[in-house]
């Protein structure tokens, strides 16, 4: 609990309205998007401006309180539970759209604004803002850039970090730095936007972001194309890229996916096919009436069962918010819901996809896998009761030896969804110790006291590094905490 003194002073800063420690509220911010994580801050407080968030952390440095900055607590990585205790802090009261810039093509808002928000208000001006996570109804701008979120859209406009142009944000001692701006090239020193982008909150508080907009692509078809099995849909990905077509979105379910989403949005998806492909792409009409045909005849090529064109925005619409869907329809399958996103090159798509169904059934769990196909960002999801400890544990078993197998095939443990505290035993699996190291250097300097959502990134105890593709297992104890 907070002491007394520091309590009023909270108080002081936002006033009674703004701040809250009931049971009630601490039960609601002591979880997030993740299953199996869960603890108590001490307090939920709503800052109103910079001003006020400056005045928090300088309290909560002087008397060492933890800080966890969230948004809507969508993100899948435990990176928003307050692990430690603290005070869970809230963007509610800083949700606004600052300004839009023609000029600059720019969009400059505050953290609680929803993703949504700022597609609908940048193309309601005729322009576009790319990043469209599977959140972005109710996901904030600040837990995308903290998380560096990608989409359906990733594969041709990339991720939230490819759309800050500048940040706000507050440190651990409650200066304040600005960074970049409305610049289309700015190399002053160290890149300190990037490395806030992606840092969870471990490293400061984004209090302000300035948005990159490009203009609104003049036309947009999508396609679905059904396959017999994963490797002939694996085989058309790898040809579609290597044709020089980038789609807006390429899209792959699984059967037992495709299953869930058509019980949960009943739009009539065959669900006898092996694999599905939603294709979009977007641009000059030419240009995306010369790109679909080529596509079809690719996919006709690599042996699909049909490939349909969307016959109007409507359906359009529906068949994408049917992929939207796919975590919420495997969720109604179990209690719990395990989704993960490890990341291979795509043209290693359909061998990582068999490897995540033999290593389901090498520890009888029920595992779905839907994604990006087009940047080989896979979700395999489990199906699971967090309150069965013995089956919690073989998918905690299941997911290493998938991580594992994915950075062997030269990918990673994480594509979109962040480090968090989840994911933190595996980290130095992908950046080995150095990496580790040097990022601890960092978040030293940065936040001496810890302070700056405490446990999340490095574990107090890693994981043995594993092999799982052939050879011996490398038994070294990696260790460290922060």
């Amino acid at each position: 609990m907070l002491e007394a003194k520091v309590k009023k002073k909270l108080i002081a800063i936002v006033g009674k309205s703004r701040f809250s420690d009931t049971e009630e509220q601490r039960i609601v911010y002591s979880y997030d998007g993740t299953p199996g994580f869960q603890a108590e801050p001490d307090a939920v407080i709503r800052p109103a401006s910079t001003s006020e968030v400056q005045q928090i952390v300088r309290l909560c440095a002087e008397h060492k309180v933890p800080i966890v900055p969230r948004g809507s607590g969508t993100n899948l990585c435990a990176g928003t539970t307050p692990t430690h205790g603290g005070v869970v802090m809230l963007f509610t009261e800083m949700n606004r759209i600052l300004e839009v810039d023609m000029d600059n093509l720019t969009m400059t808002v505050q953290p609680g604004v929803t993703t949504l928000e700022i597609v609908n208000r940048a193309e309601s001006e005729g322009l576009f803002y790319p990043p469209d996570p599977s959140s972005m109804k109710i996901s904030t701008i600040g837990g995308n850039i903290n998380e560096n979120s990608g989409g359906l859209r990733g594969l041709k406009y990339g991720v939230t970090k490819d759309y800050i142009m500048g940040l706000e944000f507050v440190l651990a001692n409650g200066e304040v730095i600005r960074t970049g701006g409305k610049l289309a090239k700015d190399v002053a020193g160290y890149d300190l936007t990037k490395l806030m982008i992606g840092a969870e909150g471990t490293l400061g508080i984004i209090t302000e972001a300035t948005l990159k907009l490009v203009p609104k692509p003049e036309k947009k078809e999508t396609m679905l194309a059904l396959f017999p099995d994963m490797e002939s849909s694996a085989k058309a990905v790898s040809s579609i890229i290597a044709s020089k077509i980038i789609p807006a979105t390429l899209e792959f379910l699984d059967q037992p996916t495709l299953e869930a989403v058509e019980a949960f949005s009943q739009i009539g998806l065959p669900t006898s096919a092996g694999a599905v492909l939603l294709m979009e792409q977007d641009g000059e009409s030419h240009v995306v009436y010369e790109h679909m045909e080529q596509m079809k005849k690719i996919c006709e090529k690599e042996g699909a069962i049909s490939v349909e064109k969307a016959r109007n925005e409507s359906e359009a619409l529906a068949l994408t918010e049917a992929r939207r869907s796919a975590l919420t329809a495997l969720a109604r399958r179990r209690p719990t819901t395990m989704l993960e996103d490890a990341t291979v090159p795509r043209s290693r798509l359909a061998e990582m996809v068999r490897f995540i169904e033999s290593t389901a059934k090498k520890y009888n769990v029920e595992i779905c896998t839907f994604g990006h196909a087009g940047d080989g960002n896979l979700h395999p999801t489990c199906m699971t009761d967090v309150r069965d400890e013995e089956e919690m544990h073989r998918v905690e078993e299941a997911f290493a030896e998938i991580f594992a197998r994915a950075i062997e095939l030269g990918g990673t443990i994480t594509g979109e969804h962040g480090v968090g505290e989840m994911k933190s035993p595996y980290l130095a699996w992908k950046l080995g110790d150095a990496g580790v190291e040097a990022m601890k250097a960092i978040k030293t300097a940065l936040d001496p006291q810890n302070i700056m959502n405490p446990g999340k990134m490095f574990a107090k105890e890693a994981r043995k590094r594993i092999t799982v593709g052939g050879g011996s297992s490398e038994q070294v104890q990696r260790t460290g905490s922060v």
